[in-house]
C-alpha cells in the first residue's frame, strides 16, 4: 500500500495553531457563539485579520485558512477591550506560527515559547505595540515574563506559609518617583526573573499589598517601593480612578493611571491581579485568566440601578467582599411595594426599633432594627460589607434604604419553569430576585455576577 503524502509543514502548523486559536476564543469569549468556516485567503499564511463589520455584536477573524465569527447578544455588543484581546490572541499565535517555520527566527526568538501561552496573550494586550516574531523581545514579552515570576512564587512557601508578592513594571527606564536619579545606563543590572524566587529574601522584601518591586522597561530591578507612597507621589493631582477597585488595591490601580505602567500582584488568596490604565484589567483565578472589562461592566450596572451614588457604593462593597473571598447577595428593588411581599418574608424585613419588641427582649431582628430605613450612602463601606456578609441577601430600594439584611429570599417553584436554573442556593435566589431589580451576587471563589432579569455578566 503506498504511503500517503506527508502534510506540508506550513499546513500542519496552520491546523495546529487554528485549533489553539479556537480554544483561546472559546475560553476568553465564553459568552459568545463561535462559528468556523474554511476559506482560502492571505491569512492562510498565518496572518490574522480582523474584518470590519457594521454589526457590533459580531466579530470576524481570518487566520490559518479559517474564518471565525464570534456572535454575542445585540444588547451586549463586543467591548473595546474584547476586540483588543482578540487581536492580541491572534498576534501571539501568528508570531509563534512564523517562528516555527523560520529557523532563523526560532534561533533568535526561542523566548516566544517560554511560559504559558495565555500569559503572552495578556502581555500582548497590555504591550501597546504590534506583536511579531521578527521583532526583538518586546514590552509584551517582559510583562509575560514578570507574570511567570509570580506563577513560580505561587508554588513556593516561606516559613511554611504561602506568600504574596507584586511588581510595578515601568514603561520607561527612569523611575518617575525619583526623577532626579540617574538610571543605570547600559549596565545589565539585576533582571526581574524566576531566578529571584530561589532567594529567600525575595519573599521578605515585598508583600504585593503594601510593597512591590519596581522594574524598568528593560526588565531591570530598581528597588522595592511602598506602592501607596509611590502612587501618591506620582499622581498628586489625580481626580480619582475611572472605575471602582477593591480597597486594598486602589493604589496599585492609581499607579497605572494616565500612563502605560503595569502592576502585577500575587494576592494572599493566590489570585494574580493585573492593573493597567487605572483599573484591574485581568485576574488569574481558578487556574484560568479572565478579562474583567470592569469599565464597560460598571457602566451597565450603573445604568441598571439608575442612581450613581448607590450603584458605586454597592459595587465597591462587592469588589471588597470578592477580594476577601466572602459570599454576598445585593438586591436593589425598583418597586419595593410590589416586590417585597413576593420576595422577602415579613420577619426578615427591618422594622423600626419601637415596633420590634416592647418588652425589650434581645433578638436578631431587634439588633438589625437599628438599620431600619438607613441610607447606605451614610454607612461606611466596611459597615455595609459586614452587613452583606451575613447569610442571606441585603435588600435595598432605589433610594439606598436597607429594607432587609440576612434575608432568605423566596423563589417560588414556578421560577424554574421560567428558565431559572436550579443551581446553588445563592444563584437561584439571585435569579429569582432579578425579576424585581438589579442584583449583584458575590461568590466565595471571588466571582461577581450581575443579574437583571437574566444573567448579564461575570467578573
Amino acid at each position: 500500500m503506498p504511503t500517503p503524502p506527508a502534510l506540508p509543514p506550513a499546513f500542519a502548523a496552520g491546523a495546529l495553531y487554528d485549533h489553539l486559536l479556537q480554544g483561546a476564543l472559546r475560553h476568553f469569549f465564553d459568552r459568545a457563539v463561535l462559528e468556523t468556516h474554511s476559506t482560502a485567503s492571505e491569512s492562510s499564511r498565518g496572518l490574522l485579520t480582523l474584518e470590519p463589520t457594521a454589526d457590533p455584536a459580531a466579530l470576524t477573524l481570518r487566520s490559518f485558512g479559517t474564518r471565525h465569527v464570534l456572535r454575542v447578544p445585540e444588547r451586549q455588543p463586543f467591548t473595546t477591550h474584547e476586540v483588543r484581546l482578540a487581536r492580541a490572541i491572534g498576534s501571539v499565535l501568528s508570531a509563534r506560527y512564523h517562528a516555527i517555520l523560520d529557523p532563523a527566527i526560532m534561533a533568535r526568538r526561542s523566548d516566544l515559547f517560554q511560559g504559558a501561552i495565555e500569559d503572552r496573550f495578556v502581555g500582548a494586550f497590555l504591550g501597546g505595540t504590534d506583536y511579531a516574531a521578527a521583532n526583538e523581545a518586546s514590552r509584551a514579552d517582559g510583562i509575560a515574563a514578570a507574570i511567570e515570576v509570580l506563577r513560580v512564587a505561587a508554588l513556593s512557601q516561606y516559613e511554611n506559609r504561602y506568600i504574596s508578592s507584586g511588581v510595578l513594571l515601568l514603561d520607561e527606564e527612569r523611575d518617575p518617583g525619583h526623577p532626579g536619579e540617574v538610571p543605570p545606563g547600559a549596565a545589565p543590572g539585576l533582571a526581574y526573573s524566576p531566578r529571584l524566587t530561589a532567594v529567600k529574601a525575595f519573599y521578605r522584601l515585598c508583600d504585593g499589598l503594601r510593597t512591590v518591586f519596581l522594574v524598568d522597561r528593560s526588565g531591570r530591578l530598581l528597588r522595592t517601593v511602598d506602592i501607596g507612597s509611590w502612587a501618591r507621589a506620582t499622581h498628586a493631582n489625580s481626580s480619582g480612578l475611572p472605575v471602582p477597585c477593591a480597597a486594598g488595591y486602589q493604589q496599585h490601580a492609581l499607579a497605572t493611571l494616565d500612563n502605560r505602567h503595569v502592576c502585577v500582584v500575587l494576592s494572599p488568596s493566590h489570585e494574580i491581579k493585573v492593573f493597567a490604565e487605572g483599573a484591574q484589567v485581568f485576574a488569574f483565578r481558578n487556574a484560568a485568566w479572565h478579562l474583567l472589562d470592569l469599565q464597560a461592566k460598571y457602566v451597565g450596572w450603573v445604568s441598571a440601578v439608575g442612581r450613581a451614588v448607590l450603584a458605586e457604593k454597592v459595587f465597591q462593597a462587592a469588589l471588597d467582599l470578592s477580594d476577601a473571598r466572602q459570599g454576598a447577595l445585593f438586591v436593589v428593588l425598583r418597586n419595593p411595594a410590589e416586590a417585597l411581599p413576593s420576595l422577602v418574608a415579613h420577619p426578615d424585613l427591618l422594622q423600626p426599633a419601637r415596633d420590634v419588641d416592647a418588652r425589650g427582649a434581645v433578638s436578631r431582628q431587634g439588633l438589625l432594627s437599628v438599620l431600619a430605613a438607613r441610607d447606605v450612602s451614610g454607612l461606611d463601606g466596611s459597615v455595609l460589607e459586614a452587613l452583606a456578609s451575613m447569610d442571606g441577601a441585603t435588600v435595598l430600594d432605589l433610594d439606598g434604604r436597607v429594607l432587609a439584611a440576612g434575608a432568605i429570599l423566596r423563589h417560588p417553584v414556578e421560577s424554574t419553569a421560567d428558565g431559572l436554573s436550579p443551581e446553588g442556593a445563592r444563584t437561584t435566589a439571585a435569579l429569582a430576585a432579578s425579576r424585581f431589580g438589579p442584583v449583584l451576587k458575590v461568590s466565595e471563589d471571588g466571582m461577581i455576577t450581575f443579574y437583571d432579569g437574566a444573567k448579564e455578566w461575570d467578573i
